[in-house]
């Protein structure tokens, strides 16, 4: 479980099928702890100077854009979180639902305004002023559409690769999971149809 907040800017050091290595990591690790690499939570399968390596399965290649990473790039860090740390951001599982492009990015007088185009099957999960996790990063939806749109302040734009972004390499995107849990517990009844029965049962 993780919360957002970018411990770190770490470094693409070695890419390759099955194996990804990262450095510039400035916060204590150990071999099988979890670390959310742009979102991603990867479990460190070997240490390297300055930094670590982890196993990276298909499935995680294909959902992720780990897959569009080069070497040299800059992924956001965050280590796991333990029982006693502050929750600055929100809960942030570590498991990307889908993949996100920028759109247009303005300046502000103290903020940047990002624009987020997504995929239609998680627009249900967005709501003004709800959470979202972009590149593991905890940001705050300002306003909605057909996508997103968030207002990013400067310590968060130049602590995160936020500000590296462009519309030729997609984001990670995870939706708030309260939301996914809370539709999960209706759906039942929800496939069942909306019927003046339902309606009464739940207090319309």
């Amino acid at each position: 479980m993780f919360t957002g907040l970018v411990r770190s800017l770490g470094v693409v050091e070695r890419i390759d099928n099955n194996q990804l290595e990262v450095i510039g990591v400035d916060f204590p690790f150990a071999l099988g702890d979890s670390v959310a690499v742009n979102g991603v939570c990867l479990t460190v399968s070997y240490k390297i100077p300055n930094g670590f390596g982890a196993d990276v399965s298909p499935e995680t290649w294909q959902r992720s854009n780990l897959g569009f990473l080069k070497v040299g790039n800059r992924v956001n860090l965050e280590p796991s979180l333990a029982v006693g740390d502050k929750l600055g951001g929100h809960f942030v599982s570590g498991h990307v639902d889908g993949l996100g492009t920028l759109r247009s990015m303005t300046r502000q007088e103290n903020s940047w305004w990002l624009d987020f185009a997504i995929p239609h099957r998680l627009q249900r999960y967005v709501a003004e002023k709800g959470s979202v996790a972009v590149n593991g990063v905890s940001l705050t939806i300002a306003t909605c559409n057909d996508g997103f749109q968030v207002a990013v302040i400067p310590h968060t734009f130049y602590h995160t690769n936020l500000q590296h972004i462009n519309s030729n390499v997609p984001v990670n995107l995870e939706m708030d999971i309260l939301a996914k849990y809370v539709e999960s517990l209706i759906q039942p009844e929800v496939s069942q149809g909306i019927t003046p029965e339902f309606l009464k049962e739940h207090g319309y």
